[in-house]
Parts: C-alpha cells; structure tokens; sequence
C-alpha cells in the first residue's frame, strides 16, 4: 500500500483547511534566482487562493518576471498533528481598480473580528489605495497535500 495516498487530502478536505488556516506562504523568485518566501492573507475563489500586496513589492516583481509561485498552506505543531497542502502556480496579476476594491472587501470582510461590517469609509479607503495594489491569483498546476492525523499515531 502506497502510505503517501494515505495521507492525501481529497479536494472538500482541502477547501475546508483552506477556510480553517488564515496564512499562505508565497515563494516566488527574486532578483538572484533564490527563492522569496512571504507570509500572506488570502482568500479562496473557486478553489483558488487569492492574495494582494502593494504593486511596488518584491515579490511582483519577482512574479512579473516569472509568473511561477509556490503556495504553502500548513498547520500542526506535532509530527502526528502535521496537515498541509503545497501548490505550484501560475500566478495572474491584476490591477483592475474594481477588482482590487472587491478583493480588499472580501478579504477585510474574512480576516475582521466576527461581526464587522465593511463600512463605506472603508471602501473609499480601498479605492484610494486600490492604484498602488496588485491583487494575485495563483492559479494550481500541481497540488500535494498531507494530513498526518489518518495515520492515527501508525507510522
């Protein structure tokens, strides 16, 4: 029996550690050719994980340059407790300003303590800052993932 099938994520499990974990960890390439880790909050969109940054940042850059990410998201302290999901991508840069402001709500909306609303002052904030952000969409080529809590302490 292959163990690594063993610890695959189907895609339902996968979305749903998406939605539990709150942090993706960006590689992209700098200026060197040494790979450029970032932590960054993120949204899902069909599947996808979306995130923005300021459009000056050198990681878009880095993407600019060559538009290939990897994307971990990964949670567990102990080796029995370790899950996580690892992508390689294509990334998208977009620049639109009614795409930037959408993407800043719904990001704002999923990391803001429960309850709170997007105000409208908050919007006009986003529209203002929108010329100066580039939102990413990673789009998967080739995904692993690993849940070691199926292996029920058996290694």
């Amino acid at each position: 029996m292959n163990r690594r099938k063993l610890i695959e994520m189907d895609e339902a499990e996968r979305l749903d550690f998406f939605d539990q974990e709150r942090v993706a960890v960006v590689g992209s390439f700098g200026p060197r050719g040494w790979p450029h880790l970032m932590p960054l909050w993120y949204v899902v969109r069909d599947g996808e994980i979306w995130s923005w940054t300021f459009t000056k940042s050198q990681k878009i850059k880095n993407l600019e340059r060559d538009p290939r990410a990897s994307v971990l998201i990964e949670a567990g302290d102990e080796y029995a407790e370790l899950r996580g999901v690892q992508m390689e991508c294509e990334t998208v840069c977009h620049q639109e300003t009614g795409l930037v402001v959408d993407f800043a709500t719904e990001l704002v909306t999923r990391y803001a303590p429960e309850g709170q609303e997007v105000t409208p002052d908050a919007t006009e904030a986003f529209r203002a800052q929108a010329p100066k952000r580039t939102v990413l969409q990673f789009k998967p080529v080739r995904t692993i993932s690993w849940d070691h809590r199926k292996l029920a302490g058996v290694y």
